[in-house]
């Protein structure tokens, strides 16, 4: 299967993590604020994702330590969602544009760049 195909099935199950455990945290546990719940959440889709990527989209990278690698996944990962939110205030806020135009724009520019990013930075053979 080709690597870019993995990539794409590995961003949807973590996609499908993060959901999951969004709506245990806000229908079983109970969490008061969706925004925590989403937070929490949001932990374990990126652990699914850093996992996912590790061992089945650049399964050459399992050989390497997986510290470094986690500290270069959370630091790629940290840097796009700053840039994601900077597109997002760009064209909704100051350019008064329709936010979910922005979203699908921002989150497309998000899929490449940490595609490109996990593949030579994170998990480089």
């Amino acid at each position: 299967m080709p690597e870019f195909v993995r990539y794409v099935l590995n961003g949807l199950m973590a996609t499908v993590v993060h959901y999951a455990v969004l709506a245990f945290n806000l229908h079983v546990l109970g969490f008061p604020s969706a925004g925590l719940a989403n937070l929490v959440a949001a932990m374990f889709g990126i652990a699914a994702s850093f996992l996912g990527n590790r061992y089945f989209v650049f399964a050459h990278g399992a050989r390497d330590a997986w510290h470094g690698q986690a500290a270069r996944f959370i630091a790629l990962y940290g840097s796009i969602a700053l840039l994601h939110g900077l597109v997002m205030w760009l064209w909704a806020d100051w350019l008064g544009n329709d936010y979910r135009v922005g979203f699908l724009l921002a989150t497309a520019m998000q899929f490449a760049l940490s595609y490109v990013g996990n593949k030579l930075l994170v998990f480089k053979q």
